[in-house]
């Protein structure tokens, strides 16, 4: 059936299908640097730069008869095959991934080295398959490296995929073709594949357009939720991400979820004697600390001044080890040699909630243990000892939280890290 679809395909005229590809890809490349210069997304430019390339290349070849300065030999073939280097390229740059000169040059390398020392006859079916497999190569590599991105808020991850695996398959055709005897492929084929070009180089942009946006967007959500100075999470983003994970919780068989509540002791003096500056530096310090030290998947916000609070998913005792895993680590972090030489510690207060219950309930709860921590000596953790359960779980007018068995029994080790140590 595809040797048939090569054989009719003789009757399109090539040249103008060649000429229609490369200047729709060359359309495609500037509209892709004008979406560069809106976003400023490094591989928008990669992509723009190799259809230009691309497209120009096809065009001239195409057209070289016509034009009063002749083009050397060769010249136009490694355009192209750098042109496909660079979109490659262009999707490792897209995931923040180095730029591989040697490889985005390989195909290149190739063609010429295979050109020189007559690696392959010199014939035109043999040097369409291959250039085909060239093509096919880099495609393949290009959605290799698209589906490396795991990021869920990608979830057009198999469109990246499918669209260059088929222009790669379709690219591998001449290859198979010609082992049973198909001799057509440097007329039927390059019509064939001026068709399929010009519906993947549209398809591609399409795509790459559709994940900039993607990423665009996430970047600008990401900052309108989060804490300029510490990175953490601002109380918009802090709460849409813990209602996120009690609605995961809730379908995890009513996991509780407990909240760590932050507050750095004596903050006020920090700033009135040393100076905001210094205080900023202690507030960015105390995110790293609480970044280094609890899980990568805990909701972490910084709510305004010194005043931070997490949300992790799990009981009031492996909350309370967190608690004090953070509260230790900020206390050493602050007599490190490179620390700002600022003495200064945490208070913190846990509690523990179904999912089901009102968030702002459960950090209630978690103030008011920090203020106990506050009370009884600072620089220490304390924990509420009641599961808040949710309002409508409240009746008789009772109040809404409850003493949970397995919760006091995980609330024994408290005591041991519960132990005042005075401020300096």
């Amino acid at each position: 059936m595809f040797a048939r679809l090569a054989e009719a395909s003789t009757s399109l005229d090539i040249g103008t299908l060649l000429v229609t590809a490369g200047c729709v890809t060359s359309l495609l490349g500037l509209f892709l640097l004008f979406a560069w210069l809106q976003d400023r997304i490094a591989a928008l430019a990669w992509w723009g730069v190799a259809y230009l390339i691309g497209g120009a290349s096809a065009v001239i070849w195409r057209l070289e008869e016509l034009m009063w300065l002749p083009v050397p030999q060769g010249v136009l073939d490694l355009a192209l095959f750098i042109a496909l280097g660079m979109i490659w390229t262009a999707a490792r740059v897209f995931h923040g991934r180095t730029v591989q000169w040697g490889a985005m040059c390989a195909g290149a390398v190739v063609w010429t080295a295979a050109d020189l020392l007559h690696v392959v006859p010199h014939t035109p079916a043999m040097r369409v398959m291959l250039s085909s497999v060239i093509v096919a190569t880099y495609t393949f590599m290009i959605a290799i490296e698209l589906w490396r991105e795991r990021r869920k808020s990608l979830i057009r991850r198999w469109p990246s995929l499918l669209v260059p695996m088929l222009h790669g398959a379709i690219f591998l055709f001449p290859v198979a073709f010609a082992s049973i005897g198909v001799r057509s492929l440097s007329t039927g084929w390059i019509s064939v594949f001026a068709i399929e070009i010009t519906l993947y180089v549209v398809g591609a942009a399409f795509i790459v357009l559709v994940l900039a946006k993607d990423r665009t967007v996430s970047r600008y959500k990401r900052a309108a939720e989060t804490d300029p100075l510490t990175g953490l999470y601002n109380r918009r983003g802090f709460f849409a991400a813990a209602a996120s994970m009690m609605k995961a919780n809730q379908r995890k068989k009513q996991a509780p979820v407990s909240v760590l509540a932050f507050d750095l002791d004596k903050f006020k003096s920090i700033n009135d004697r040393f100076g905001h500056k210094a205080g900023d530096t202690v507030l960015e310090m105390f995110s790293k600390t609480v970044l280094k030290t609890m899980r990568a998947d805990d909701i972490i916000g910084r709510l305004g001044g010194e005043e931070f609070v997490a949300v992790i998913s799990g009981k009031l005792a492996d909350a309370c080890i967190a608690a004090e895993r953070v509260r230790a680590a900020f206390e050493a972090a602050a007599l490190a040699p490179d620390s700002p030489g600022i003495p200064v510690t945490v208070s913190i207060g846990v509690a523990t909630g179904l999912p089901t219950a009102s968030i702002e309930k459960i950090i209630e709860r978690a103030d008011a243990a920090l203020y106990k921590a506050k009370d009884n000596g600072r620089n220490r953790v304390e924990a509420d000892e009641d599961l808040v359960m949710p309002e409508a779980n409240a009746a008789g007018g009772k109040r809404p939280v409850a003493h949970a068995p397995a919760q006091v029994a995980a609330i024994k080790p408290v005591q041991a890290i519960t132990v005042p140590i005075m401020v300096r």
